[in-house]
């Protein structure tokens, strides 16, 4: 754990300055606008992520990425130092003591989580050779000939593999799922402002559904899997969207500094890929505006973060978008076979839809979801159907909104239908819970929440409605923190109190391919991270010169 700690404050230190230098550049470009500490930990967060993936582009990231990061991150406090001291201050006299202490038992708590806890399946088959592979080599070409998951490139791993500090020799940590939770829990955090306000705003029912989920994942964060990176993000994303909306805000750029984030979203993982609609809001704002700088300024800062994830998607597998077919631009020798690709789209389709069988993903809706639904727990089936039940409702409710000339009632319901937008996709496309649990969880809590917050106002029957909500949320808070209390005391190891629990490892057995040693599991399909380099089984592949760096091809 305090291993753990350490890197939580170099991560969070280093992604604080380095967002506070790419925000203040954007400011100074197309007006000011105020942030709090964690908008410029995530906006760092992108960059630092960005930077590690054109950084791989050129060779491992280790020793040389964080020396140039910590040198940024030193010059950037050095001229900025006066007004980092000031941004610094405000934030801090801003924060009372109770929210200090609050902050230091979040912190503790995710530092807690990180260092102990269920490493995730997938892990163990991808997500610790992905990351080692960065770490070792950068990128490689036609490494997913090696292993088509490998292909599947989510640019958190590059954030992960910056921050592992594998090359002092010791072990690979894995902490950054830990941050992300970490600065969502900070953002939930503020719920207890609806205390002083006397009232909730749809983006506190959003912040209830992110605790829900950082709960759930106390005990898994301590895995780098890229389903946390996206769902963590997504929630952040639609709470300080709605936080600007219910505060009637009209300046595109805070709007616009949220799309930025949508477009990170989606290079974390594709399955995030509606949730480029919320670009929209500043992008009307700025076509309204006639503002030609500020289209041209954030389209070019959008491209910029996708370009490193879409360059490694082609030198990985050959693909612009793995494992997606429709788009084939490019021809080269290392490209994985468009029928392994195919199959593997299939796969994951079928996965998601309960099927085992990659070749009966066709089946048609009414054949796959019965099953599929009965297979889900009772609580996700009651979200589902709301989900679902929130579609047409949410549509009715905007158009509701727009009748009564009711900006920020608009705002909250384009919300609320981009959401369910996301939830639709997720359902017709690959629907396996953890893959758009976030889409699953918000679709009928903004819909219905937005609707009873307009709707039902604060007086007579209403009133008596809005104590019986807020004494549920108060008696499901009250088990779900004993529930946790409970957790986190069954839980409890001094194991890991000094460094965090390592990958899980695998036996395996070794074959060469001109006489270098590859690794696949003796039993199962998982390897971990010290048999490297590994696969679910012997690959059919060969070098595309005498060393592994210049990449394999498909050996028929």
């Amino acid at each position: 754990m305090l291993s753990v700690c350490l890197i939580f404050l170099y991560a969070l230190l280093s992604a604080y300055v380095i967002g506070f230098l790419a925000v203040s550049g954007i400011r100074h470009v197309y007006g000011s606008c105020r942030i709090g500490a964690d908008g410029y930990v995530m906006a760092g967060l992108v960059t630092v992520t960005v930077y590690a993936q054109f950084f791989s582009l050129f060779g491992k990231v280790g020793l040389a990425a964080n020396l140039l990061l910590a040198a940024a991150c030193a010059v950037t406090a050095l001229i900025f130092r006066r007004q980092l001291k000031e941004e610094i201050l405000w934030q801090y006299s801003g924060m009372g003591r109770g929210r200090k202490v609050l902050y230091l038992l979040l912190f503790l708590l995710a530092a807690y989580g990180t260092s102990q806890g269920i490493i995730h399946y997938d892990t163990g088959l991808y997500h610790a050779q992905s990351i080692r592979w960065i770490e070792e080599y950068g990128v490689v070409k036609g490494l997913g000939n090696l292993h088509c998951r490998l292909a599947y490139n989510s640019s958190s791993f590059a954030l992960s593999a910056l921050y592992s500090f594998g090359f002092l020799g010791g072990q690979s940590y894995h902490c950054m799922a830990g941050v992300s939770a970490l600065v969502l829990a900070k953002v939930c955090g503020e719920i207890t402002e609806a205390g002083r306000r006397k009232k909730l705003l749809l983006a506190d029912v959003a912040r209830l559904m992110g605790i829900y989920y950082l709960l759930i994942i106390f005990d898994e964060m301590v895995s780098p899997a890229s389903d946390y990176f996206m769902v963590l993000t997504f929630f952040y994303l639609v709470i300080r969207y709605l936080e600007r909306a219910e505060a009637g805000e009209r300046f595109w750029l805070p709007y616009g500094l949220l799309a930025l984030l949508c477009v990170f979203t989606v290079s974390v993982k594709l399955s995030a890929a509606c949730v480029i609609l919320f670009a929209l809001k500043p992008a009307v704002m700025l076509v309204k505006e006639k503002n030609g700088r500020g289209i041209a300024g954030f389209l070019g800062m959008g491209i910029f973060i996708m370009l490193p994830f879409l360059i490694r998607n082609v030198l990985i597998s050959g693909w612009l978008v793995y494992p997606f077919t429709a788009v084939d631009l490019f021809s080269v020798d290392w490209k994985i076979p468009a029928e392994i690709a195919a199959y593997d789209a299939n796969e994951i389709r079928a996965w998601g839809r309960g099927i085992h069988d990659a070749a009966e993903y066709g089946r048609k809706l009414g054949e796959w979801f019965p099953e599929w639904f009965a297979g889900q727990g009772m609580l996700d089936k009651l979200f589902i159907l709301s989900g679902i039940a929130a579609v047409p409702v949410s549509a009715a409710a905007l158009v509701l909104a727009w009748r009564k000339h009711n900006r920020i009632w608009q705002d909250t319901m384009l919300a609320a239908v981009w959401v369910n937008v996301s939830f639709l996709f997720w359902l017709f496309s690959a629907p396996l819970i953890r893959y758009g649990c976030v889409y699953v969880w918000l679709a009928a809590p903004l819909t219905f929440g937005g609707l009873a917050l307009q709707l039902i106002k604060d007086r007579g029957a209403g009133r008596i409605f809005w104590r019986a909500v807020y004494g549920a949320l108060f008696l499901a808070g009250c088990y779900k923190a004993v529930m946790f209390g409970r957790e986190i005391a069954a839980g409890y190891s001094g194991e890991y109190f000094i460094r965090q629990k390592d990958y899980e490892n695998f036996e395996t057995e070794s074959y060469e391919i001109e006489e270098v040693v590859f690794y696949y599991p003796k039993e199962g399909d998982r390897t971990g991270y010290e048999a490297f380099p590994s696969s679910p089984s012997r690959a059919l592949i060969e070098f595309r010169g005498s060393r592994m760096e210049d990449g394999f091809r498909y050996k028929k």
